[in-house]
């Protein structure tokens, strides 16, 4: 009877310790050889709910939830008056528990800089900043591509591409996917993209974009929201086609931390 009740409990045990190994608590599925991607428009670490106030807390505690293994952050304020002089790129990394990070300045912007954040829990080697083109005559703001290499356990490494595209613009936005395109044409490794594209599906813009990459979602949910307008214009995409396979693509329904919502994708890396 007793070696009954104990074959019974180990039993027990093997099978929550298998189902923990493949669900994490965000219920995105984890296999073996599988990668967890984030990408997150942040607002600056501003609340939509409560103008004037910074919350890094909240950001870096949504981050933190998602346990994704790199993650494309962008609007990040470092020492600028308007975030109380504080840098919200080492804060975030600390706080979220990104052992590596790498933030691309797009502009100088109320005594501080203004840009995008590739946090990752694996090492980061070869960290550039591209300053993306815009359009001569309606250019808008200084818009960048981030990059990084992921130095994966056993060998394996990708470049990670964070980026914010032109959000008033169209003809800027289009030089710009372009430009992403052309970089990512130059590198033999693997590329994951991941960032706020400021285009919908079946725009001119994502349409470049899905003629290089294949993305992690069609007719993706909302990304965000913003008086009382709504949409997917954060993506998450891959090259080439028979490196990474999507196995879940969720996201995130959080309305307190930023008018953005957060977009977590697991690749398997094949």
């Amino acid at each position: 009877m007793q070696a009954a009740i104990s074959k019974c409990i180990m039993l027990i045990v093997l099978f929550f310790s298998f189902s923990f190994k493949r669900i994490n608590p965000a219920y995105h599925v984890i296999e073996k050889n599988s990668i967890t991607v984030m990408t997150y428009n942040v607002h600056h670490c501003e609340p939509p709910g409560k103008p004037g106030t910074i919350d890094v807390d909240a950001i870096a505690s949504v981050i933190k939830k998602q346990k994704a293994d790199v993650v494309a952050l962008q609007e990040i304020d470092v020492n600028t008056k308007r975030s109380g002089n504080i840098n919200e790129a080492a804060l975030l990394a600390k706080k979220a528990g990104y052992p590596s990070f790498f933030f691309a300045k797009a502009m100088d912007f109320d005594g501080g800089q203004y840009g995008i954040l590739i946090l990752s829990k694996y090492l980061l080697s070869d960290t550039k900043a591209y300053q993306l083109p815009k359009d001569s005559v309606n250019g808008g703001e200084q818009r960048m591509l981030a990059t990084g290499t992921v130095n994966l356990p056993g060998g394996k490494s990708f470049l990670f591409g964070c980026t914010h595209l032109e959000a008033y613009h169209e003809n800027s936005r289009l030089l710009q996917v372009r430009e992403i395109c052309r970089i990512a044409g130059e590198t033999d490794l693997p590329f994951i993209i991941a960032g706020d594209f400021n285009a919908n599906e079946g725009s001119s813009v994502i349409n470049i974009l899905d003629k290089n990459f294949t993305r992690s979602c069609s007719n993706c949910p909302p990304t965000f929201w913003e008086d009382g307008e709504t949409g997917a214009i954060d993506f998450i995409a891959s090259k080439p086609k028979n490196v990474f396979k999507t196995l879940s693509h969720v996201v995130v329904q959080n309305k307190e931390a930023s008018d953005h919502f957060p977009v977590v994708t697991v690749m398997k890396f094949q």
